[in-house]
């Protein structure tokens, strides 16, 4: 009995290394492990002399990788942490370097450091204000971090604003921090967001599509109304218009587009377009 498990185990030990390329644009599972091109045995993908990743490869080429959402390096390996679609982002260098991560529909945000996202002010606490971002728990956001602000010039948040802004901590050891400024201390569209508008919660995969560039979703709302819109990466978009009825109306739109196929956007769009 015990024999029959063990072949199994070792049979889906085997299977689980794959390169990194073959399965690009195709679901992956937690728990298994990816091979770069630079530790592709020269019989090609799947041969038996894929091994799985090896950081110090010795006097192999060096390869720039980053691993976003939902891959992690652990020790020598690179492990796939959740499920969802493998996607990888050409470098200038090629070679296969360059960013790969795991497009899946979470609502779920977990902080990243350089993320921008749309937090609500909920308290203050002295110097610091807090802020939910749809996190575990709330970020911190100091006076200070806003252009032009000093002790005496203070900037005027309140609790319920909503702040725009990037993260310059985040582990999770440690309470995640927000700035409103740049490198440069510019605000960079970056701090507090008008009364107006609405604001609503989408999947995080949805707000990544409509950041791609050139996405076509976006290209077709900016024709049916004058907006303004801001994209969190955690999940929360802000949209303005004219009216109050232009705005609900793109506020359903983006939320509906995520479902929907190309030929059925543009009816939508169509008619919204005649009307």
């Amino acid at each position: 009995m015990a024999e029959p498990a063990a072949h199994a185990a070792e049979s889906f030990a085997g299977c689980r290394a794959r390169a990194a390329r073959t399965v690009l644009d195709q679901v992956v599972l937690p728990g298994e492990e990816l091979l770069l091109p630079e530790q592709e045995d020269g019989e090609g993908p799947g041969g038996a002399g894929e091994r799985p990743l090896r950081l110090n490869a010795g006097a192999r080429p060096r390869v720039r990788v980053v691993c976003g959402p939902g891959l992690r390096r652990c020790g020598d390996r690179l492990l796939v942490t959740k499920c969802g679609r493998l996607r990888h982002k050409e470098a200038g260098g090629g070679g296969g370097s360059g960013v790969y991560w795991v497009d899946s529909q979470q609502k779920r945000y977990v902080p990243v450091k350089g993320d921008h996202v749309i937090g609500i002010v909920t308290a203050k606490s002295g110097d610091i204000f807090k802020v939910d971002v749809g996190g575990s728990e709330p970020a911190s956001l100091s006076y200070l971090a806003f252009e032009g602000a000093t002790k005496r010039n203070r900037p005027n948040v309140q609790i319920g604003d909503l702040i725009y802004g990037q993260f310059v901590v985040a582990n999770k050891d440690m309470e995640p921090e927000m700035v409103c400024i740049d490198s440069c201390g510019r605000a960079n569209g970056m701090g507090v967001i008008g009364q107006d508008g609405l604001l609503f919660k989408v999947t995080l995969g949805l707000v990544r599509k409509l950041l791609a560039p050139n996405c076509e979703i976006l290209q077709e709302v900016g024709k049916l109304y004058p907006l303004e819109i801001v994209f969190g990466m955690n999940g929360r978009i802000w949209v303005k218009a004219k009216t109050i009825q232009q705005t609900l109306i793109l506020a359903n739109v983006l939320e509906a587009c995520e479902h929907m196929t190309a030929d059925q956007r543009k009816q939508i769009f169509s008619r919204l377009a005649e009307s």
